[in-house]
């Protein structure tokens, strides 16, 4: 089974983030292949949800597309094993919300986890001090819940990294997801905060949508996330998207190697 450590040995790591199901499951397994190949070093996989409470609109649209298309957990879980089949390696993760882990179940969650090789799990709106009903369960079952800090967490931080397995997930921005053209946060602050307690990998995301961004953020922290940009392409280009999207990443991925 893929490591989330593995992750971060091959120098700064690129997580783009897709809307499984968004113009179909095949244009998202289609789209993992090409990341893959692009240089990506994990891929978020986002599980829509109706009520998706830390993304913006890019994200929330491509939610309700992917559902409108009757996109579901089930489905999604069986498109990963089908991509793993055929030869995806690439690190996973699943980002979705309480909602719909608890209708599917948390132990049958964490099971199909690992039969697709899902290495980790987001879920943004569980806050640390209720996070254990999950965590626990994922983590029996070799699987890291990723623990994510904002810049008010201040105090809490050192609390939250002191249990956190997998990486950190440092959200640059205020807000929900989405493009911004400036970061303001002082990250490289949180990124000391988090090493200062526990050795363990630092990625940054909400806000980073440009290679120029990713670069800046990569002098901070060990990974950049990038998912609005990336969602964005997608619902420019629809079905045509792969090559835009396989662009996009490999430019990033330049940059934060460079």
């Amino acid at each position: 089974m893929s490591n989330v450590q593995d992750v971060f040995n091959h120098g700064k790591a690129f997580i783009p983030f897709v809307t499984a199901g968004d113009f179909g499951l095949d244009l998202t397994e289609s789209l993992l292949f090409a990341i893959q190949e692009n240089g990506a070093d994990l891929i978020e996989i986002g599980i829509p949800f109706s009520d998706p409470t830390a993304e913006g609109p890019v994200i929330q649209d491509a939610s309700e597309r992917a559902l409108k298309l009757g996109t579901t957990p089930s489905k999604i879980i069986e498109m990963v094993k089908h991509a793993r089949t055929n030869g995806l390696t690439i690190p996973l993760a699943f980002m979705t919300y309480a909602n719909p882990v608890f209708n599917f179940g948390i132990e049958n969650f964490a099971k199909e986890c690992v039969a697709c090789d899902v290495c980790a799990v987001i879920i943004p709106e569980v806050p640390f001090e209720e996070k254990h009903e999950m965590s626990d369960i994922f983590e029996s079952y070799g699987i890291s819940m990723i623990s994510l800090i904002a810049p008010t967490s201040h105090d809490r931080i050192k609390m939250i990294v002191s249990e956190a397995t997998g990486f950190i997930y440092c959200v640059s921005s205020m807000g929900v997801t989405g493009m911004r053209n400036k970061i303001t946060t002082n990250v490289g602050e949180m990124v000391n905060l988090v090493k200062q307690t526990k050795d363990i990998p630092c990625a940054i995301g909400f806000g980073v949508s440009t290679p120029e961004q990713a670069k800046e953020m990569a002098q901070y922290a060990d990974g950049v996330i990038i998912g609005s940009a990336i969602v964005n392409i997608v619902a420019q280009h629809g079905k045509d998207s792969i090559p835009y999207v396989s662009d996009f990443v490999k430019a990033v991925k330049m940059a934060i190697t460079d």
